[in-house]
């Protein structure tokens, strides 16, 4: 007698049924290049650099702190001593350097002008408005070739310039709000000639230290929390491990503090507002979406910065401190000193550090 069969009995296979939509799972996969991190919204960043810049007279006078770091910057590059036939301002905001390199005599009065070191320099930055700003000023005419470029996002667009077309590119006080900062320098270093150097400056992780911690405990004291008020900048001991994975040797990377006095805490966020360095993380309040400062944290706020940083002064102003990192790498080129072996010294510093005799 033939066996019974089960089939009737087993359900259909899973493959044959089907599935209704609101049951499917959507898979994302990951684009073939690699993941940045995303911490700063750009096109806030450009409304922001766009907006202070709209207002000429207000943009021009918070431009102590640029003008600053920027003639930091170029006393640098001056100490190498060459001849820069193509220069790069990257980042250039208001064409800053390109200002002080005309504006600033040489440290001995019958030395040339400074800008003659350099034949032609490009100033690019990503904000339209803040690049032309000054783009009928007298300083330009100095220059003996002075070009401006307008930059695509950073986060999509490359740079568009050709390999090896630059013997020095500088930057000052911009490329702290770029999200993807390994990848620019790798393109950085792959614009610039062999045996050239790349000089930044950008604002450093203890950068308005006072701000910070005021803004923190006014937030705990009137609305039982903390949210992120001030941007997050880049640390001192990341950047070399940056410029070595970009390519760049011979690096060099040091710290300055500056310390400018205000009034009070509305001045210096004023000022913040006009330079274009506001707030821009992703997470962040905004009057859109959460309440944002109310006028009760802020006034608690002016209370803790002047009880814990200080309010002394003949003026009653308070200190704020901005933590610049200044950068410097070289391409591989040719002639360029070498470290030497691993094991090829004949000394121990050991010996040297605890007073042994050389042998």
């Amino acid at each position: 007698m033939k066996p019974a069969s089960l089939r009737p009995f087993l359900p259909r296979p899973a493959i044959r049924r089907r599935i209704p939509q609101y049951q499917c799972r959507q898979y994302a996969i990951q684009a073939p290049r690699t993941p940045s991190l995303q911490v700063f919204d750009s096109r806030i960043k450009q409304i922001h650099k766009e907006r202070s810049a709209a207002n000429a007279k207000s943009s021009r006078r918070v431009d102590y702190l640029r003008d600053e770091v920027a003639s930091r910057l170029c006393e640098r590059l001056l100490d190498i001593n060459r001849h820069f036939p193509s220069v790069l301002d990257l980042g250039a905001n208001a064409c800053n350097i390109a200002r002080i390199l005309t504006t600033t005599p040489p440290p001995v009065p019958t030395d040339p002008p400074l800008h003659t070191r350099l034949t032609s320099l490009t100033s690019a930055d990503w904000s339209p408005t803040l690049l032309n700003r000054d783009a009928h000023l007298p300083f330009n005419s100095d220059l003996p070739s002075h070009t401006r470029t307008v930059l695509s996002d950073p986060n999509t667009a490359p740079l568009p310039f050709a390999p090896h077309s630059f013997s020095a590119v500088l930057s000052s006080l911009s490329l702290h709000w770029i999200n993807d900062l390994p990848s620019l320098l790798s393109q950085i270093a792959s614009i610039l000639k062999p045996d050239s150097p790349f000089l930044a400056a950008i604002f450093g992780g203890d950068s308005l230290f006072e701000l910070r911690t005021s803004l923190q405990l006014a937030d705990l004291d009137r609305r039982g929390g903390v949210a992120t008020h001030v941007s997050p900048l880049a640390d001192v001991r990341d950047v070399g491990g940056l410029l070595q994975k970009a390519g760049f040797k011979l690096l060099t990377v040091d710290v300055d503090d500056i310390v400018v006095g205000y009034p009070d805490t509305f001045a210096l966020m004023q000022d913040l507002q006009a330079m274009g360095e506001s707030n821009a993380a992703l997470v962040r309040e905004t009057n859109a979406g959460l309440r944002g400062l109310g006028r009760d944290v802020l006034l608690a706020n002016e209370g803790i910065y002047r009880e814990l940083h200080g309010g002394g002064g003949e003026k009653g102003g308070i200190p704020a401190t901005w933590r610049v990192i200044y950068m410097i790498g070289w391409t591989p080129g040719e002639g360029q000193p070498e470290p030497l072996a691993r094991g090829s010294g004949e000394m121990n510093i050991k010996d040297i550090l605890e007073g042994g005799e050389k042998k």
